[in-house]
């Protein structure tokens, strides 16, 4: 039968050899210390962890540090009873060991505990290995697994890419992906946030500027798609490029020349771009917000980011995923969800996508007083809260079209009307787009 394997950290009152005596059983991996316990760690996977350490010569604060950061090991701790007479070290038994012995060591009973702490150990599910590969996209779903393969397809060739997805679906991490699966992965990957810009320093960011170009250039500087040669550029939120900036974009993918404020020459990138868009780019040209001519420049390859809703299989992996991710920042107490937890994250619409999903399982980590997340911790009350949202998005969007529309039958400029719903003019355009409404013809005059 093969032997289970232990980490045993920090041998004091007995030798290898005397406990590999006892623990016939189990191989025995010995680390002297807690940086040796953090290389064994790195290169093996252990479901059990051993502890026989002298508390005050090593730290409680150093012995929590490293409990905390290998927290996924179910360890037993042996030590001097004299110990618990530390207040410190006892909360750190209660919270981070799942049971402990004083010495002297019985060795009967520390095999039937640690053979317990195995078999239940074991039975935790484990991450199955095509849950998520180079590219860190967590899930089983076919819908993910179409995106991870068309984005294999894409990475090899140099063309331009234009992502599509609802807003937290992930665009920004499939774009790195794609980035990483090319032969541009160890040049840069420069993101660009469009709608983070100010509108009188776009210019400047973009393509840099010379010495002198304007008031306070007292340098040379390089812009955001310069920095970005020899790899990636991505322009998130591309529909948020003003229109004047969308025709340097576009000579920019045309002659892939850049021209820098108060420079006379042009300077070659070679950078490739993806861009990406929580709303249809074709919308946006209809509506006379986008540019037709860089649309059809930047929609040469595409890829989807599916919503959750069409992903259901991977929502309880992620927040398994992003639970570990967090491990730093909980409590030391928590140690995974509740059934009622798992079944209201699974229940749940997401609307938010997965950005709410990290959002909601990071702040009921740190919030969660038991040992388990419950449903509560997490601010989801199963299919009640499911159905709610939902009506409460449905409220909410017929509200928005019924202001937006009123408005505009009214014959007020686009100007007015952004002001009047307190957003700005891009924002204003977007909702358009989402409900579906066309500015009319006649009135196309009244958006300056």
């Amino acid at each position: 039968m093969k032997k289970k394997q232990l980490l045993c950290v920090a041998l004091e009152w007995v030798s290898q050899e005397e406990l590999s005596a006892f623990l016939h059983d189990w191989d025995i991996y010995q680390a002297s210390s807690l940086v040796e316990a953090r290389s064994l760690l790195r290169s093996k996977e252990f479901l059990v962890g051993l502890l026989l350490v002298d508390v005050r010569r090593l730290g409680v604060e150093a012995l929590d540090s490293f409990l905390r950061e290998h927290w996924q090991v179910k360890w037993v701790s042996v030590f001097r009873s004299a110990a618990l007479n530390l207040p410190a070290f006892r909360q750190l038994m209660v919270e981070q060991c799942f049971d402990f012995h004083t010495s002297p060591i019985d060795f009967t009973r520390l095999s039937h505990t640690l053979g317990h702490v195995h078999g239940l150990a074991s039975l935790q599910s484990k991450p199955d290995p095509a849950s998520a590969d180079a590219m860190s996209l967590v899930g089983v779903s076919p819908a993910l697994a179409a995106l991870r393969q068309n984005i294999r397809k894409v990475s090899g060739v140099p063309a331009p890419v234009l992502i599509w997805g609802e807003s937290g679906t992930g665009k920004e991490l499939v774009a790195r992906a794609v980035h990483t699966h090319s032969q541009r992965a160890s040049a840069p990957f420069v993101p660009v946030n469009c709608g983070a810009i100010p509108s009188s320093l776009i210019q400047a960011e973009l393509f840099g500027y010379e010495r002198g170009a304007f008031t306070g250039a007292s340098r040379d500087k390089c812009g955001l798609i310069e920095t970005a040669a020899g790899g990636t550029v991505f322009f998130d939120e591309i529909a948020d490029l003003p229109l004047d900036m969308q025709s340097n974009l576009l000579r920019f993918l045309q002659e892939r020349t850049i021209h820098r404020l108060g420079s006379t020459r042009g300077t070659v990138v070679d950078a490739r771009v993806i861009a990406a868009s929580h709303i249809r780019l074709i919308d946006a040209v209809r509506a006379g917000r986008f540019r037709e001519d860089l649309f059809y420049r930047l929609n040469v390859l595409t890829l989807e980011t599916p919503p959750l809703r069409q992903r259901r299989e991977d929502i309880l992996p992620l927040a398994e995923h992003f639970f570990k991710e967090f491990a730093a920042e909980r409590a030391a107490s928590v140690k995974g969800f509740g059934r009622d937890a798992l079944r209201a994250i699974h229940d749940y619409a997401w609307p938010g996508n997965v950005r709410e999903l990290v959002n909601r399982v990071r702040r009921a980590s740190v919030m969660a007083e038991g040992r388990l997340i419950r449903a509560h911790d997490l601010g989801l009350d199963g299919k009640l809260l499911k159905a709610n949202n939902e009506c409460l998005d449905g409220a909410r969007t017929r509200a928005e079209r019924q202001a937006i529309e009123t408005r505009l039958e009214a014959g007020k400029s686009m100007t007015s009307v952004a002001r009047e719903l307190g957003v700005s003019r891009m924002t204003l355009y977007r909702l358009m787009s989402k409900h579906g409404i066309e500015l009319p013809t006649k009135r196309a005059v009244a958006t300056a």
